[in-house]
């Protein structure tokens, strides 16, 4: 069973084992929840660049290998974050299919880390610019490792069968570019999926940030619109090609729109309980996941309290350029090494 499809049977497996299992059966589910999440990523802890622990050898302290040391100061990894990986896939199917080895997956047009810390309760989103140049491992037809080039990482996704496959293309090199970033779980759902979504919460409310007339008449720019249907899809899917920069202005409304989403999202999940069970019922056939039902018992009690805001959803600084056609995205290493450091380790004190 694949998608959506997977995570519905799920929840209803969920709100049945609490039922008949009682609290100490649902506890028993969060602990092997929270296994398996830690055990799904390919990593433990990130690799940081390497410390200079000359500071601290005559000090009885004992350096652990999850420590970093950044600007005078020693910081220690949350491994208490969970961290899932949310791609909009470039397809237009009805259905998500699975295609022959090759490079028809379909780009990874949209990319968020979703990034849960229950210490402060609090959520981040991470938006990584789809024309990112890192890592991407190319594969022939017969799905054999060819080798390894500097491309958008939006393209990695293409490779593989389009399924679980692609899937896992797309985290090891979002995970590499993120210096080995642990990973436990992802989401990738097609960009016709957007108004079924979009719907499901009652509309978005955003102001145009710039113009989309071409698309939609709707959509001037600095105009107060409540976006349903295909609105939502052409604010969150379109840009002009022939226009440098085009996909930094949509990275931006889709930060924008996501803003939106969560809060509509709230809102109905406080008027109707079955919200999130009708919503994955909407999508099942336009989602791939590895989401299982151990994991969302771990997640589900804490998520509904977590903090978030518009500051919450952070984005990579870096440089656009024109190479031919095609745009490239430079991250600014020392941005994205002082974002890692903000959002997944915690300041520590140590004698020296």
């Amino acid at each position: 069973m694949r998608g959506a499809g997977k995570v519905f049977i799920i929840i209803w497996a969920v709100l049945m084992t609490v039922t008949t299992l009682g609290f100490a059966g649902f506890e028993v589910m969060r602990i092997l929840g929270k296994s398996n999440l830690v055990s799904k990523s390919a990593t433990s802890t990130p690799m940081m660049t390497q410390m200079d622990m000359s500071a601290y050898e005559n000090t009885g302290t004992y350096w652990e290998d999850d420590w970093v040391q950044y600007n005078g100061n020693v910081y220690d990894y949350n491994d208490d974050i969970t961290t899932f990986l949310i791609m909009g896939i470039d397809k237009d199917d009805e259905t998500v299919v699975k295609v022959e080895e090759g490079t028809d997956g379909g780009q990874a047009d949209a990319l968020f880390l979703l990034v849960l810390n229950p210490r402060d309760k609090s959520i981040k989103v991470i938006g990584i610019n789809r024309n990112s140049m890192t890592d991407v491992d190319v594969y022939d037809e017969y799905g054999r490792y060819m080798t390894t080039v500097i491309a958008q990482i939006a393209t990695q996704h293409g490779f593989g069968n389009g399924m679980e496959e692609s899937c896992g293309y797309q985290v090891k090199a979002v995970s590499n570019m993120f210096y080995q970033l642990p990973i436990h779980g992802y989401a990738a759902i097609n960009m016709s999926a957007i108004p079924i979504i979009n719907d499901q919460v009652g509309g978005v409310d955003v102001t145009v940030l710039e113009d989309l007339t071409k698309w939609d008449k709707s959509l001037k720019e600095g105009a107060q619109v409540h976006l349903v249907g295909d609105s939502a899809f052409y604010y969150v899917k379109a840009r002009d090609v022939h226009v440098f920069g085009s996909n930094e202005n949509r990275l931006e409304r889709q930060r924008q729109y996501l803003k939106g989403f969560i809060d509509a999202a709230r809102e109905t999940t406080k008027e109707n309980n079955n919200a999130a069970v009708e919503l994955f019922s909407a999508i099942n056939n336009k989602m791939v996941t590895n989401i299982t039902a151990d994991e969302i018992s771990y997640l589900a009690p804490y998520i509904s309290s977590f903090s978030f805001s518009s500051d919450d959803i952070i984005t990579i600084k870096g440089e656009n350029v024109k190479n031919g056609k095609f745009e490239e995205f430079y991250v600014d290493d020392d941005d994205l090494y002082k974002t890692i450091i903000d959002i997944f380790y915690e300041k520590i004190d140590v004698a020296g």
